[in-house]
């Protein structure tokens, strides 16, 4: 019995990409449909909202932005956060643009030595957050058909966010000591790839290709799951819409905003934790960015699974305490 525990653990994933090859082909009339949903879904709404930001993220990188958010904010981030004033611009920019232009901001500062490592898992555990326009837009306005309920999602997602921030001032604190020393040995690196005239079309470039490189993975996590949640909704295995939400969101929610049930502020407590956690498929795009650098994703998934019941917590909070967001019919 050990010994066949030892062999299952060995070839656990061989045996579950078997599975999900042969699902493919038991499902087929079920996947080809959500294969081709989540296709639409990336290329009309992926592509347009994240690859501008990825391509301006990139370029701005090469520029001074990043050092004039450490002048600005180096007396905000340091005491409340415990990272760079640069941090700011991984805050700022994460939120603004949504999932996962967090995580590759911190990646990029560590690739450059703009923060610590342990500042750079701080960065993770609260920067990469979903954007205004999918919260207001996509799920307030699309989904539940209220820009109040999209409100006050974004207001108890940024809240939530700062306060993991502040949690997570203590990641490793011990080891800022030992590493503080070896930040930025890449300066003078970093000043020659400054954008000017002569690169200009160089730097370009290489923002688009990364853009581009981005974007793609991105849209195979997209489809690969769509297929799977297709397969656990034909199989019969998982018909809950709130299993389903902590595996891809966009799709979780929607089913959510759907039901027809009377507990209306439930869906948008749930919603809430959905938005925060980010749920699965965003989780392996994170560790699929990361994974080339020497960042652990642990302050990753403690931090966005905190960040859910946070949010949670605090949308309860305001529904309960303001009779005017309660949309239980």
């Amino acid at each position: 019995m050990h010994i066949f525990i030892i062999k299952l653990r060995r070839n656990f994933f061989a045996i579950l990409f078997l599975m999900f090859s042969v699902c493919l082909l038991l499902f087929s009339k079920n996947n080809l449909p959500a294969i081709k949903n989540g296709l639409t879904l990336w290329a009309t709404s992926v592509v347009p909202s994240l690859f501008p930001f990825f391509v301006a993220t990139e370029l701005l990188m090469h520029t001074n932005i990043v050092n004039f958010f450490k002048r600005i904010f180096s007396s905000f981030m340091r005491p409340i956060f415990n990272v760079n004033g640069e941090g700011a611009f991984g805050f700022i920019m994460g939120l603004i643009s949504g999932y996962p232009v967090g995580a590759k901001i911190a990646c990029e500062f560590r690739k450059n030595n703009i923060c610590s490592k342990e500042e750079c898992e701080r960065l993770l555990s609260f920067t990469n957050n979903s954007g205004p326009l999918f919260i207001v837009g996509t799920v307030g306005i699309s989904m539940f058909g209220s820009t109040t309920i999209g409100l006050l999602l974004l207001v108890t997602h940024v809240l939530a966010s700062l306060t993991v921030g502040y949690i997570f001032r203590f990641w490793k604190k011990s080891s800022d000591v030992n590493t503080s020393s070896q930040i930025r040995p890449k300066k003078q690196k970093q000043i020659e790839n400054l954008v000017c005239f002569n690169n200009l079309g160089e730097v370009m470039s290489e923002a688009i290709n990364n853009s581009v490189k981005t974007v793609i993975m991105i849209g195979g996590f997209v489809v690969v799951f769509s297929s799977i949640i297709s397969i656990l909704k034909a199989s019969g295995l998982v018909d809950n819409v709130y299993i389903l939400g902590l595996l891809e969101i966009t799709n979780g929610i929607s089913a959510i905003s759907s039901l027809h049930v009377k507990n209306i502020s439930f869906g948008i407590v749930f919603s809430a934790f959905l938005l925060g956690f980010g749920g699965i498929s965003i989780l392996l795009q994170v560790w699929s960015i990361i994974s080339k650098s020497d960042l652990s994703i642990k302050p990753y998934i403690y931090g966005k699974l905190l960040h859910g019941i946070i949010s949670a917590f605090y949308t309860f909070i305001a529904i309960w305490f303001f009779p005017f967001l309660n949309f239980n019919l």
